[in-house]
């Protein structure tokens, strides 16, 4: 059976990066889908292969009417939309940080429960855990200690979005899955300097031609990086499967460090810059990988892209629609 089809779903942030793949997959399921978004981190542009089979709504999440409208009718509501920002971004605004993320989380999931929305989805964030937590991390670190310092605004208000479904849910009784994303990349990513992570911030800088390539940190620092079509995959899997208000990672088990990761980039996007890691500028967490094992078990998730094969789609991506 097909859970998707003719079910009418909200995406929050369908315009997005990541919203915009969410959308494309449920218009393949044939879920009737609906997209609100502001388009401050989104374009219509990401939903140019779907426009014509999606409803859009232009709407800020901040705004609890917006909420309630947008949610009204709705079988599932897949809240996607967040404020996203660049570690440096994320140090000079954790306020602001905290304050957009939480306001979208509460207002998209108070009204799913005025609406009596019969599934809803938290998007989370590996910024949960703390700085120094175990490699690959389980789920039960989440709220141990104080997230990474360098997105403790965001980090916070994900952990606050955890909450809030949890209590809810044994509150109210609402079906409510929890995901929690690993550094997520592919095409349609932020490539801008203040939202960009790492991956789409290095493509941009390499073909802007930085030579030296600076990179923040020693390079020695760790990530496991998740395209986009997979977590895409698996916030469908674990909506579907797993409505329990109990976080699950979704990431890969292909962990590299940054400074092959820019290697990586370099060679394959065909460049031979000089690089210099900036040592006087924060690195973030010394390593992020989680541990996939729950995700296994509980709703089948393995990622399928190689790093290597989503960083020469990205990198095709960025040529064909962003290099100026």
């Amino acid at each position: 059976m097909n859970f998707w089809e003719n079910k009418k779903v909200l995406v929050a942030g369908g315009a997005g990066f990541v919203g915009s793949h969410v959308v494309e997959l449920l218009v393949e399921k044939g879920a009737r889908t609906v997209v609100v978004d502001n388009l401050e981190n989104g374009t219509l542009e990401n939903l140019t292969h779907v426009r014509d089979e999606v409803e859009y709504i232009k709407g800020d999440l901040h705004n609890c009417d917006v909420c309630k409208n947008a949610s009204r009718g709705m079988d599932v509501v897949l809240n996607v939309a967040a404020k996203v920002g660049g570690i440096d971004f994320n140090q000079k605004h954790p306020g602001t940080m905290f304050r957009d993320n939480a306001l979208i989380n509460t207002n998209m999931l108070e009204a799913a429960r005025l609406n009596d929305v019969g599934r809803f989805l938290v998007v989370s964030s590996a910024c949960v855990y703390p700085r120094f937590c175990r490699i690959p991390t389980p789920e039960t670190e989440g709220f141990e200690g104080v997230p990474e310092p360098t997105n403790d605004g965001y980090g916070w208000s994900k952990r606050m979005a955890e909450f809030q479904a949890g209590a809810y849910a044994r509150e109210f009784g609402m079906k409510i899955a929890i995901a929690r994303p690993y550094n997520t990349y592919g095409p349609r990513d932020h490539f801008d300097s203040e939202k960009s992570h790492v991956i789409p911030a290095l493509i941009k800088r390499v073909f802007d031609g930085e030579n030296p390539l600076t990179v923040w940190g020693d390079g020695e620092q760790s990530r496991a990086f998740l395209y986009v079509t997979d977590l895409a995959r698996g916030l469908l899997e674990l909506t579907e499967k797993y409505g329990e208000a109990d976080p699950i990672n979704l990431g890969t088990d292909e962990e590299i460090k940054i400074k092959d990761l820019v290697s990586l980039i370099l060679n394959l996007s065909g460049f031979n810059h000089k690089v210099y890691f900036d040592t006087s500028k924060p690195s973030g967490q010394p390593r992020r990988n989680c541990d996939n094992t729950k995700a296994m078990a509980k709703i089948c998730f393995r990622a399928k892209v190689k790093l290597e094969e989503g960083l020469k789609k990205a990198i095709e991506w960025y040529v064909a629609n962003q290099q100026k």
